[in-house]
């Protein structure tokens, strides 16, 4: 492998590396877990999980996760919405939308669509634009920190989708820890496949 080409990887890997620890760490991520925790494990909700193109595939990713750790979710996509899945949402749930941009129209008009159908749904965003439409209307922000994305264009949805992929882990993690998440309940949900197996064995070694 060329020099060029060994430098050109590193350069990728450090700029990733560096937007994931410019993530701000603030008091919103305590607040979004406690009103997870509220909406979905006591008042029986779920979390609904938004975003348009790459956000999209990395909301799926976090549903995906949050369910297999303890913690309800679906993801919901924003043009299916609008004909007819918007009613899979119910009026204890949470809509958790990623949006880099912070104002993606897809987003912003399911956000509308969701308080017309049930008012007092709260939003969690994750964008790299405090300050854009999505964000005012959102109860709580979780700010990427707007990184440069690596892609030489500076177009494509690279360093911004990894930080919001960390971000999701990172509310995965605390909610394991928040309802006290053990092997043995990984197991419950996971049967099949290597992990299934792992953690069995380690649910009868608890």
């Amino acid at each position: 492998m060329s020099n060029d080409i060994t430098d050109d990887i590193r350069k990728v890997l450090e700029l990733e590396a560096k937007a994931i620890r410019s993530i701000p760490v603030t008091p919103d991520y305590l607040e979004v877990v406690e009103l997870i925790f509220d909406h979905v494990h006591t008042r029986g909700g779920k979390v609904i999980a938004s975003g348009m193109g790459k956000a999209g595939h990395v909301a799926n990713h976090m549903a995906t996760t949050l369910s297999s750790t303890g913690t309800p979710a679906l993801f919901l996509h924003p043009s299916e919405a609008q004909h007819g899945d918007l009613g899979i949402i119910r009026e204890n749930d949470v809509l958790l939308v990623l949006s880099n941009s912070g104002k993606t129209r897809e987003i912003l008009e399911l956000v509308e669509l969701t308080h017309l159908l049930h008012p007092g749904i709260p939003v969690v965003i994750i964008t790299g634009n405090p300050d854009g439409p999505l964000s005012r209307q959102s109860r709580l922000v979780l700010y990427t920190g707007n990184p440069q994305e690596v892609c030489p264009l500076g177009l494509t949805p690279t360093t911004s989708a990894t930080t919001m992929a960390v971000i999701g882990d990172v509310l995965v993690v605390l909610m394991m820890k928040k309802i006290g998440f053990t092997a043995g309940d990984y197991a419950r949900r996971h049967h099949g496949g290597y992990l299934g197996e792992k953690s069995r064995e380690a649910g009868n070694a608890d």
